[in-house]
């Protein structure tokens, strides 16, 4: 195992404090830096290969603190449409995922599964359209299947079993993924959503099956491991949305799904630095751990550049330093820079920026 590169006391690193241990909803961590969950699709049949083992693996020796793995299919066959695309399944995927979790413990790291169920960006399989809230056909998209209440109690015992399989495997916490505009994000989008019965209208309705999903899944999951939420604004196709038009919005949303078990919220932004709504400078994750209380997480372009680790400002590490020693969040997420750099948490906390290269498009397509 290699061991994470301590900061040289000669240099006055901003990164320092985002290095140190911390307990995060009761799971003890090694530094505040978390691998976000980045879809890689290199588990044919659904089944985690030693490759991908040897990937979580990876970042895990070099100083994160929680690795959020790639989305997870439910066990549904809605879930997803691409065969490489890993499931939480008992058999094989089962098994495949128990080595990768064996691997990231062994290299003294922690892990969370991502439970994800593609909602309207799940391609038509056999004859089945995807499922959404309301059927509604964004643009570019398939007709769609708007859910039954039947449906939707399926949805609920596909969560579950995928949250029992996340136990028995070993995972130190289960992430839900409710955000960019997948299904649960569906839901909470008015755009989506156009139902009227009890999971639509309002945004505490709107809530309301995601809600669903958090309680199903923190029935099945150890109660002394977290449950994660992701959620943002954003989607895939559209930047500009929101499923919160202020504050108040928010609150009514993410208190049905703290309530429900939620032990911590992941924000997902396009840009961490940026306020999330007028008239205060708290980015997404500061205004979700204040309207609930919970632990949070942000991302959101952290680290693409060596530039962020020498620059002052409110995008560069002492800018987001600053704002965790103010305590506006708890985490920080790394994407795209990890894809080339698996040891940038080491390479960065030692002060060695020439060993760190800027993210690039055509990391996306490297393995390693």
């Amino acid at each position: 195992m290699t061991a994470p590169c301590a900061p040289s006391p000669e240099l006055d690193l901003p990164v320092a404090p985002l290095l140190e241990p911390v307990t995060f909803a009761g799971l003890p961590l090694s530094s505040r830096f978390v691998m976000a969950p980045m879809t890689r699709a290199h588990s044919p049949g659904g089944v985690p290969t030693p490759e991908v083992a040897g990937y979580y693996r990876r970042r895990a020796e070099h100083g994160i603190g929680l690795i959020v793995t790639e989305g997870v299919l439910i066990g549904h066959p809605t879930a997803g449409h691409e065969d490489a695309v890993p499931r939480m399944t008992a058999g094989a995927a089962e098994a495949g995922w128990r080595r990768v979790v064996d691997e990231v413990h062994a290299a003294g790291g922690r892990i969370a599964a991502q439970l994800w169920h593609l909602g309207s960006l799940r391609e038509p399989v056999d004859g089945r359209p995807a499922w959404t809230p309301s059927g509604v056909r964004e643009p570019g998209r398939p007709v769609s299947h708007a859910m039954t209440v039947a449906d939707l109690d399926e949805l609920l015992e596909a969560y579950a079993g995928a949250a029992r399989v996340a136990a028995r495997v070993g995972f130190d916490a289960v992430e839900i993924h409710a955000a960019h505009g997948y299904l649960l994000d569906e839901f909470l989008w008015s755009f989506t959503n156009r139902r009227t019965d009890a999971f639509g209208g309002s945004p505490v309705r709107r809530a309301a099956f995601p809600a669903a999903v958090v309680r199903a899944v923190r029935t099945d999951f150890p109660a002394d491991r977290p449950v994660i939420v992701r959620f943002s604004q954003f989607k895939e196709r559209r930047f500009d949305a929101r499923i919160a038009q202020d504050p108040g919005e928010l609150e009514a949303i993410l208190g049905a799904l703290a309530e429900a078990g939620a032990s911590a919220l992941h924000a997902s932004q396009r840009r961490f630095w940026e306020p999330a709504f007028a008239g205060s400078a708290l980015n997404l994750a500061g205004w979700a751990k204040r309207l609930t209380g919970l632990p949070t997480i942000t991302v959101g372009s952290v680290g693409l550049t060596r530039d962020f680790l020498r620059s002052t400002g409110p995008e560069s590490v002492s800018g987001l330093a600053a704002r965790v020693a103010a305590g506006e969040f708890d985490l920080v997420a790394l994407g795209r820079i990890l894809l080339g750099n698996p040891a940038w948490v080491s390479h960065a906390g030692a002060g060695r920026l020439d060993a760190i290269v800027d993210y690039r498009k055509a990391h996306e397509d490297t393995y390693r």
